[in-house]
């Protein structure tokens, strides 16, 4: 009988890792406070103990350095690496290896070389982080053919989607909210996996659909039980898998609904959010009664100011203004 506890996101992700490092002597945690530490969130916890200095590397503040290390031994098909950028934001000054060597490696070889890595990043803002360690950059990757993009929203998601990104042979951006590490959530403690571009329901609804990701995902869920009280049916989608994305779910839930609301922490132009509304404007025309919402931030850079960062992040109480303005 499948054994279910109740444990952290970050926990989670520290039993993805270990099984995969279990299964497969391939897979290596490569990153900064990876190891004794544990990671700066604890994802990594317990892994340099188990597994040692040659499978759990801590390496030094060079993001292109590590990155660019991961993705030589992914090619060379004899490591699957798991690289942990400890910002999002500090993708910068490692893309170039990113978007042009390991999105492009496995077409340009003709599938000859494959790229199976992982890199996990958190993103996410509300921890006065300040502008260069808060963004939620995911709109970039999700640009990028040959990179497959995933951004869990709960523990049960994150372990599910963390195994099926090590076993797949593309490269797979990982996103991981800060504010989810401490979530709890039911989890089985043996392994599985969750295929990745399956979207799943969250909530099931009948007056509007609101598509959300990541941290949003519980900002969305808490509106749909309060509207709930007024007699306001609201479905929650989330996505999961950015890259590859069940655009045939989310179609459904439109169609079905016929009003749409976008929630995303992401900057407003050229975002997740529009990429969504734009799914909605060319396959759902005809079954939309309103207009597409979105609820994002502003395009400004992220305030220090904790006053200031909240009233940037998208809040429970725009996500509603948005539902209750398109009924």
């Amino acid at each position: 009988m499948a054994v279910v506890r109740r444990i952290s996101f970050a926990k989670a992700i520290a039993e993805a890792l270990d099984y995969e490092m279990a299964k497969d002597k391939r897979v290596v945690v490569i990153g900064e406070d990876v190891g004794k530490y544990g990671g700066i969130y604890g994802a990594t916890a317990g892994l340099y103990e188990k597994y040692g200095e040659d499978r759990v590397v801590d390496t030094p503040i060079a993001e292109s350095g590590f990155i660019g290390t991961a993705i030589g031994a992914a090619a060379t098909g004899l490591l699957r690496p798991v690289a942990e950028l400890m910002f999002i934001d500090f993708f910068g000054v490692t893309m170039d290896q990113i978007y042009n060597q390991a999105a492009k490696m496995r077409y340009m070889f003709g599938g000859k070389a494959k790229v199976s890595m992982v890199i996990r990043t958190p993103c996410g803002a509300g921890f006065s982080a300040a502008a260069q360690h808060s963004q939620s950059l995911h709109a970039i990757f999700t640009h990028v053919p040959g990179l497959k993009v995933v951004m869990p929203s709960t523990p049960y998601d994150v372990k599910g989607l963390l195994i099926s990104s090590i076993e797949d042979d593309d490269p797979v951006i990982f996103i991981e909210h800060k504010g989810l590490y401490a979530l709890e959530g039911e989890v089985p403690e043996e392994p599985y996996s969750i295929p990745l571009g399956e979207a799943d329901v969250k909530r099931e609804g009948r007056d509007v659909t609101i598509v959300a990701t990541a941290a949003m995902v519980h900002k969305s869920l808490d509106v749909a039980n309060k509207l709930e009280k007024d007699g306001i049916s609201v479905e929650v989608v989330d996505p999961r898998s950015l890259v590859p994305l069940d655009e045939d779910l989310i179609v459904e839930s439109i169609k079905k609904t016929g009003r749409l609301v976008v929630v995303d922490e992401g900057y407003p132009r050229a975002s997740f959010a529009t990429d969504i509304a734009a799914i909605a404007a060319s396959k759902c025309f005809k079954d939309l009664k309103a207009p597409v919402k979105l609820v994002t931030p502003p395009a400004t850079p992220i305030p220090f100011s904790p006053a200031l960062e909240s009233e940037w992040i998208p809040s429970a109480e725009k996500i509603e203004k948005a539902v209750r303005e398109i009924l």
